[in-house]
């Protein structure tokens, strides 16, 4: 008697957080133990140790700033080059899949922090770009490459009997693809593209080797003048900690508001 086959089961992992399951109503789960932990632990050490926990806290506002302010302009110019790339990945043209898949490739090869030492130090002798759009353009450059494959594996994933529909119809490929694929790619981008912004938010401490004040930075120049290394470490883990649970949350809801909307 021949075995039953079943399709491979694919193992889904993240460089960011981990998205909270929109349909889980349990009042206690891992994201709900975690966030509550991280906020009584940072209630807990500056009320009853401000010096230095308090201390620290006040010192680091300037660093979230420049950290969101990164984040939020790396994910801006990652998503159009990763769109790009992913409708290059899918392309007939053999030359552009190719120039888009080498691209893919050779930037998912090379470490972030790499990419930042060499377009900050390396490319600076040549032209010397602020530290701000250093930054930003590693960002972009690095997470365009994994938005590429987001973008690849959402779009490939809609019935192609869709855009065939949409072609009876007169649209052409433009608009074939702005109103038609993507509005329902969207639903199956949207959780990997969180999961990439948050994974993006981490990255930006390796942003400190540049001397930007981001948070990390931020926690090393309070640590070196009062050696006080373990507190100043400690505040700016369950910091992160707190912002990437927050953000997680933030595209859970997204995700189930757009289910919902898809259900209608």
């Amino acid at each position: 008697m021949k075995e039953e086959q079943h399709p491979p089961r694919v193992i889904e992992i993240g460089d960011g957080a981990s998205i909270p399951d929109p349909s889980d109503t349990r009042l206690i789960t891992a994201w709900s133990v975690s966030f509550a932990g991280a906020v009584a632990a940072v209630f807990f050490l500056c009320v009853f140790y401000p010096d230095p926990y308090w201390t620290i806290m006040k010192f680091l506002p300037d660093g979230i700033i420049i950290t969101f302010k990164i984040t939020i302009l790396g994910i801006l110019a990652a998503i159009p080059i990763g769109f790009a790339t992913g409708l290059g990945r899918l392309s007939g043209n053999r030359v552009i899949n190719l120039a888009a898949s080498i691209y893919v490739e050779v930037i998912r090869g090379i470490p972030l922090l790499v990419q930042l030492c060499f377009i900050y130090y390396g490319l600076g002798r040549v032209v010397r770009m602020p530290d701000l759009m250093a930054a930003v353009t590693a960002m972009a450059i690095c997470y365009g490459a994994y938005m590429g494959e987001v973008f690849r594996a959402g779009i490939s994933a809609i019935d192609r009997g869709q855009t065939e529909a949409a072609r009876s119809l007169g649209f052409n490929r433009t608009e074939t693809m702005l109103l038609v694929v993507l509005p329902q790619a969207w639903r199956t981008i949207l959780p990997p593209v969180g999961n990439e912004f948050i994974a993006l938010l981490k990255d930006t401490s390796l942003v400190s080797i540049m001397a930007m004040t981001n948070i990390l930075q931020r926690g090393r120049e309070y640590a070196s003048r009062t050696y006080e290394v373990f507190e100043t470490y400690l505040m700016v883990a369950l910091l992160y900690l707190l912002i990437t649970l927050l953000l997680s949350k933030g595209v859970s809801l997204m995700e189930a508001r757009l289910n919902y909307y898809g259900r209608k």
